[in-house]
């Protein structure tokens, strides 16, 4: 056979393997026997270890696991994969459609695409020239983490498209989103090879299919079947669909699988009707599923909508009711978090719920616990909220045999044994004590989390901790080589990744630093607003709490927990052990603008404007100097009033804050408003 003949036999033997994979994993309808397979796929191993330079990168046997990587590299996705909504009844749905619709035209009836929404791990594939390229993690959203040479290893992912030859030609640049999951039959089969082996099995098939994507080993990703659904079209640099159902059809033409339980209705009633059907039959499914996805069938006009935080307004998850069981309470246990707070949960006889054993569960807080009457003994009624977190729902009183016990707030900290507080108009119960061990774990996980110092989590944390390394979170830029590496588990390799880590998080912003102190109440968006105003830590630190009261969005309880913050020697020498490390503690670039028609001023936003959407007005007054806030106080200067005002007006009216029109408000900025197709939203 000349070596012409041997390429054109190698061709046709992938060409051949593809469809036969395709029709196998995508199709679930294969046409030749595995035996039959494995003497192809054998064929064209031999083919190519027999010209290895023929070997490319899309080629059946390249879904091998390769080399053994060392960490997964940071990748920034090419628009943001965004998180959804959720709604628990049809109750819900229907309240999400009156929101949406206020911002429609009014003679607009939108469509609505159904899809099941898998319970797996989000990824995001990028395809040259036809070709799988590169494959990531949703991460946050923004970045994810590079994950290629395990995806390689799903059978049903395309490593080149188009699968089939009557499908269209794909674009040069596509990058599509889907959701990588188990079936259920696999799951099973892979705990039960787990334990004859003696090693971990996994909770649920969603744990095992982020578990498997997530191997620094491309060879035992192979091992497990995950399968994949796409479902959109995150970036193109050519023509694609104009609607969503378009787009599934298209992907499914190019040989991607596309899940077969999608619907398209043309009404909300029917599509209520269609989510309800096919919920209804949630046990009959092969894969895990929590729920359903509607979004609006026209891709513009969910683009029109825009996004609320990191939600998307043109789409909803209609999520399955919670799995219920019951079981009894056996005891009370308490977790210590960062700030002080005592957590109680409940300690359970384990039952089995959604196929994952349950033996611990939410209890919330003391206050419901009491409202609830909840006591130890007693039957009690679990709930998966969301099919993920376990909480205790309520007693079942009518079982009580009269010897179950009440449960009362705890008089000192299980950890340390400080007598605990609980503050007048507070919920929770704390530990005040700064040297809390307990508490100590868990600001320095919060810190590293926050501050992005990859792979440092609880268990290092605690392993730090009791060698004696870390007394908090500062410790953290005085380790040495010689102290990680004498550590059970480090190498050289993962002692240096571990160094360069920590390095990269002196230079993180001033926001994030702020965010990471684990101030209470402090999150990200305090974080971002007390930065703008103090513009770096000493200055934040002479701060008093009526000045940091005046600034918008801080209250009366976060000032007073800022000032007691940074009045403790304790945070005076934390903060000095940061600066001796390098830790950036000025603000980088300008503050917030503060000059402007409206400099100075501070906005509350209520009803429904003419031409502004919520984002939009806020954008507008920030640009000129003002501030959005969402509460009103007497700190507020104007509310801003649009159509049917909720009961911040009133609110208003009773402490003399000044009403605006859009008009009025933009006769204050000399600017007339700009045309809009889009009727407006409720603020």
């Amino acid at each position: 056979m000349t070596t012409d003949d041997q390429r054109a036999q190698l061709e046709k033997l992938r060409a051949t393997l593809r469809h036969h994979s395709h029709q196998y994993y995508v199709l679930d309808s294969p046409e030749i026997s595995d035996a039959e397979y494995d003497a192809l796929f054998e064929r064209l191993r031999q083919l190519e270890a027999a010209h290895p330079g023929w070997i490319t990168p899309d080629s059946p046997t390249q879904r091998v696991g390769g080399q053994v990587q060392t960490q997964f590299v940071k990748v920034r996705h090419p628009a943001p994969i965004l998180s959804l909504a959720s709604a628990l009844n049809a109750a819900e749905v229907r309240a999400w459609h009156e929101r949406i619709a206020r911002l429609l035209p009014s003679a607009y009836r939108p469509q609505f695409v159904i899809e099941p929404k898998i319970d797996g791990l989000t990824v995001v594939l990028h395809y040259e020239d036809g070709r799988f390229v590169l494959g990531a993690t949703r991460g946050d959203g923004d970045v994810g983490e590079d994950i290629t040479p395990n995806l390689r290893t799903v059978s049903s992912l395309p490593l080149r498209v188009p699968w089939r030859a009557d499908g269209p030609p794909p674009p040069h640049y596509l990058v599509v989103r889907g959701e990588a999951y188990m079936r259920l039959i696999d799951f099973q089969e892979l705990n039960r090879s787990q334990t004859e082996k003696g090693e971990r099995t996994f909770a649920n098939p969603r744990n095992a299919a982020a578990g498997a994507l997530r191997q620094l080993d491309p060879a035992i990703t192979a091992s497990r079947r995950v399968r994949l659904f796409i479902y959109s079209i995150v970036s193109s640099d050519g023509p694609t669909p104009d609607t969503q159902w378009a787009v599934l059809n298209y992907l499914r033409q190019l040989g991607f699988p596309v899940n077969p339980d999608v619907s398209l209705q043309h009404d909300l009633d029917s599509a209520l009707a269609y989510c309800e059907s096919w919920m209804a039959g949630r046990d009959a499914l092969t894969y895990e599923a929590d729920g359903v996805v509607l979004k609006i069938n026209d891709l513009a006009v969910q683009a029109d909508l825009g996004v609320v935080g990191k939600d998307p307004r043109g789409m909803l998850a209609f999520k399955f009711a919670a799995r219920e069981a019951t079981t009894r309470l056996k005891e009370l246990g308490i977790n210590v978090g960062r700030t002080g707070t005592l957590n109680p949960f409940a300690i359970l006889e384990p039952v089995e719920l959604g196929g994952v054993t349950i033996e611990r569960a939410t209890l919330h807080n003391f206050e419901d616990i009491a409202r609830k009457d909840i006591r130890v003994g007693d039957m009690v009624l679990i709930k998966r909220a969301g099919d993920v977190i376990p909480q205790v729902e309520r007693p079942l009183v009518e079982l009580r045999s009269g010897n179950e016990v009440r449960i009362t707030p705890p008089e000192l900290c299980p950890a340390c044994g400080t007598p605990a507080v609980k503050s007048e108009g507070e919920v929770a119960v704390y530990c005040v004590n700064p040297a809390c061990p307990a508490q100590t774990v868990q600001r320095i996980i919060h810190w590293a989390a926050v501050m992005d110092i990859e792979g440092f989590g609880e268990r290092l944390a605690q392993l730090f901790v009791d060698r004696g390394l870390l007394r908090d979170f500062a410790d953290l830029y005085f380790l040495t080589h010689d102290d990680i590496i004498a550590l059970p588990g480090f190498a050289e390799k993962s002692t240096q990744n571990l160094l360069d880590s920590i390095a990269a998080s002196k230079d993180r912003p001033l926001p994030r630093l702020l965010a990471a102190l684990g101030i209470r109440g402090v999150g990200s968006i305090v974080a971002d607003v007390l930065a703008q105003h103090v513009g770096s830590v000493d200055e934040l630190g002479q701060t008093s709490a009526d000045a940091l009261q005046r600034i918008p969005g801080v209250g009366p309880v976060n000032a007073a927990g800022i000032a007691a913050f940074f009045a403790s020697e304790q945070t005076r020498q934390l903060i000095g052990k940061l600066k001796r490390a390098g830790i950036r503690t000025r603000l980088e670039g300008p503050r917030a603008a503060s000059t402007g028609a409206l400099a100075g001023k501070t906005f509350v936003l209520t009803g429904t404007l003419p031409t502004l959407s919520r984002e939009a007005a806020t954008q507008l007054i920030s640009s000129n100097g003002g501030r959005v806030v969402d509460t009103i106080s007497r700190k507020v200067d104007f509310l801003l009033l649009g159509e049917n005002p909720g009961s911040k007006l009133a609110k208003a009216q009773e402490l003399g804050i000044a009403s605006l029109s859009e008009d009025q408000l933009r006769s204050l900025l000399d600017e007339s408003p700009p045309p809009s197709t889009i009727q407006p939203g409720l603020l």
